[in-house]
């Protein structure tokens, strides 16, 4: 008898995954493959973390870069030299804050310690309404208020931190107005570099999702400012007429919050509200409401749609996660800069794919 036959032969690696059910080999593809996903993010998110000042700055970079490139162009166009046009545009822009800044700060600033007020004493009236229509008394409201206040203090860095973050912050500025410059100067000749060390296909699909994400950038860029500036003008008006007191710190604070998208706009009408109430009684802060509600519902339906004209498709969900993905990373500046960044970066993957489907449907069967 030969020995060999006697031998059972173990199953390979490979026989035995194709002996498994294919549910489970689905299964085990689909976790390795979040798994990996999972860890990369990871990964980014501590590299944003630690690199967090370097992130917001080349992040608010880009969109100012994209908010002055219409100036760079025409100034190009009457045959001004690309440093000058650049250092121009950049002085425009330091201008236009430098002036609106010392503008709002001279009528306004006697103003913020009346807000502070306000806010104070419509925060007590909202307080009386809840403990007389809930049932909820002023001692569970107490220690609700003394707990919020001792987390707040808890996580409030010391002087030390709070100076070292001061300098960041100035540095960060510094490096944005210096690189804005550069980018404003050599930008396209930066991007020609990068598509000329590309070869084949990948320089044109690389090319095209560069200019969709830069037209989605400048088309949000442009479209956010024009958009809280209506935002700001419409409340303002309202509250106006309505002769709620601080209209024009109102007004401002509405015009920042527009740069948040959701989160802003409902914290700054929240604000507007709490000093109507506080000013005017509740008759007042129902009509302030009914004012930001109306206003609000005509920039989400009318105006957005008309001035962004579908460059940013973003569902409101995935906006509200990526705010406080932003929030979490860098504090109110990740704020702002983290719904830019996730529209240029589905603009960009969804143009690749694109691209990737068109080579598929013309590829010889």
């Amino acid at each position: 008898m030969d020995d060999d036959a006697a031998v059972p032969t173990r199953p390979g690696p490979r026989e035995t995954w194709a002996g498994l059910p294919w549910p489970v080999r689905t299964a085990v593809t689909w976790s390795a493959c979040l798994l990996v996903v999972a860890a990369g993010l990871w990964l980014l998110g501590q590299i944003a973390v630690l690199l967090a000042p370097l992130a917001v700055a080349l992040a608010g970079t880009l969109f100012l870069t994209a908010l002055l490139d219409p100036v760079l162009v025409r100034l190009r166009r009457l045959r001004v030299p690309a440093g000058l046009a650049a250092l121009l545009s950049v002085l425009l822009l330091l201008g236009i804050l430098v002036g609106a800044g010392v503008l709002v700060w001279n009528l306004t600033a006697s103003q913020f310690g009346e807000l502070s007020q306000q806010l104070d004493e419509g925060l007590q009236r909202t307080r009386d309404f809840v403990t007389s229509s809930l049932p909820v008394t002023d001692q569970q409201l107490d220690r609700l208020v003394e707990q919020v206040s001792k987390g707040l203090s808890g996580s409030a860095p010391d002087p030390v931190a709070g100076a070292q973050k001061a300098t960041e912050v100035v540095g960060a500025l510094l490096l944005a107005l210096v690189l804005l410059f550069f980018l404003l100067k050599d930008g396209r000749s930066m991007w020609q570099w990068v598509l000329r060390r590309l070869t084949g296909p990948r320089r044109a699909v690389t090319a095209e999702a560069g200019r969709a994400g830069w037209r989605t950038l400048g088309a949000y860029s442009r479209g956010t400012m024009l958009i809280a500036a209506i935002d700001a003008i419409g409340i303002g008006l309202a509250l106006v007429v309505l002769r709620v007191p601080l209209a024009l710190p109102l007004a401002l604070i509405t015009f920042l919050g527009g740069f948040v998208p959701i989160i802003g706009a409902t914290v700054a009408g929240a604000v507007a509200v709490l000093v109507a109430l506080a000013a005017n009684g509740p008759t007042t802060a129902l009509f302030t409401l009914l004012a930001v509600i109306a206003v609000q519902q005509i920039e989400g339906n009318l105006l957005e749609p008309l001035v962004m004209r579908r460059q940013v498709q973003l569902h409101p969900a995935v906006i509200l996660v990526v705010v406080t993905a932003g929030t979490l990373i860098a504090g109110v500046a990740g704020a702002f800069v983290s719904v830019p960044i996730a529209a240029v970066l589905w603009r960009v993957l969804d143009t690749v794919q694109q691209h990737r489907s068109g080579r598929a449907a013309d590829a010889p069967a």
